[in-house]
């Protein structure tokens, strides 16, 4: 059977190793290349054309949710899998929307990532099945999205949008709050989900629409 060739994208370098050590012992698929960040990762996929890349969401400079949707440009053959620790539904409805083939797990076993990467290696959807609960009550009808779409942002979801519109970066916005760059991505994630909008572009529309560019 031809290998599945796959690029590892995560910040832990221990994590890293571990799963290239799982991912090479199998018959089927082997690890080509590694990145730390989302900058070095769509790098590494311009130069190694992988079948499969594993990527986690949250990483410095670059996350990996916008590595994935600059990748979904870019790379539209490539097959994006994404192994988080992030089980909330926003994360879950900003990958999906993104055109994704997989969402696993870090607390789901070696078994669900191997399953995966050869699922969507084919052209098939991945979910890790922890997430079937959350999602069957939250995506049921449409009423429930439109009420996610609906909900008032928090004050330091407010914040953080705020100056995103601004054009500050995640690191700006976490040295100025005084929190993680990946707090700010997780406050990212659930203002626009809330929102119901993705990308720069529509938060630069939203914004003008609410005169955010009127004072700072």
């Amino acid at each position: 059977m031809a290998n599945i060739r796959v690029l590892l994208a995560d910040d832990h370098a221990m994590l890293r190793e571990g799963i290239t050590v799982l991912i090479d012992a199998q018959q089927d698929m082997q690890v080509i290349a590694h990145a730390a960040d989302g900058a070095s990762a769509l790098e590494q996929i311009e130069v190694w054309q992988p079948d499969v890349v594993v990527i986690d969401l949250s990483m410095p400079g670059m996350s990996g949710l916008a590595a994935i949707e600059t990748a979904r440009r870019t790379q539209p053959h490539t097959h994006l899998l994404v192994l988080t620790r992030h089980t909330e539904p926003a994360y879950v409805r900003r990958v999906l929307h993104a055109n994704v083939g997989g969402y696993v797990l870090k607390q789901s076993g070696a078994a669900a990532l191997l399953q995966a990467i050869r699922s969507i290696a084919t052209g098939a959807i991945y979910l890790d099945p922890a997430l079937a609960p959350q999602l069957a009550e939250r995506f049921a009808t449409g009423t429930q999205a439109d009420d996610t779409a609906r909900a008032p942002l928090s004050e330091r979801e407010n914040n953080v949008v705020r100056l995103l519109a601004h054009g500050h970066s995640n690191k700006e916005i976490a040295t100025q709050l005084g929190v993680s760059v990946k707090t700010i991505d997780t406050y990212k994630v659930r203002a626009m989900d809330k929102l119901g909008i993705y990308g720069r572009a529509a938060l630069v529309r939203y914004a003008l629409q609410q005169g955010w560019f009127d004072t700072l």
